[in-house]
């Protein structure tokens, strides 16, 4: 199964992490997270980034890894992409709880179908809601109204 590596700015990757834990504990362990923070070298976040793709591509037998990241052209995603491969290192941006969740869901999936899985989550857990009350409710009395009732001529 793929190994999983969040990156993102601090502390967006650990958040993530802590939040799968949720609903999936016994995966948190082999989910790899990185902070990055703005008082770092692209350097270090880069050497950083090698040890925990390590540890990420030691879990899996063919060494793949997903790597989920917050913000395309930015630090975390610029140093991903140098260290992926597009073949059994792949990234992901715009990383979000619904997409972590698909990936921990379906981590025994292949790389690929992970990816268009994780894709899918993310995207969906993306809406608009309705922030009004639905037509068939009826209306509370206003605490304004001294008598609760309707004021109608």
């Amino acid at each position: 199964m793929p190994g999983l590596f969040l990156i993102a700015h601090e502390p967006l990757a650990s958040a993530l992490k802590c939040a799968a834990q949720h609903c999936f504990p016994e995966a948190i362990s082999s989910l790899q997270a990185l902070d990055v923070s703005a008082r770092q070298t692209p350097e270090e976040i880069e050497a950083q980034a090698r040890i925990l793709l390590q540890m990420a591509q030691d879990g899996d037998e063919r060494g793949e890894v997903l790597i989920l990241t917050d913000v395309f052209g930015a630090t975390p995603c610029n140093t991903v992409q140098r260290l992926a491969d597009g073949q059994r290192v792949k990234v992901i941006t715009g990383v979000n709880l619904p997409m972590l969740w698909r990936a921990l869901n379906y981590s025994r999936e292949s790389l690929d179908t992970l990816i268009t899985r994780a894709v899918a989550g993310g995207s969906q857990g993306i809406m608009q809601i309705a922030t009004s009350r639905p037509q068939n409710q009826a209306t509370p009395p206003s605490s304004h109204d001294q008598d609760h009732r309707h004021h109608q001529q």
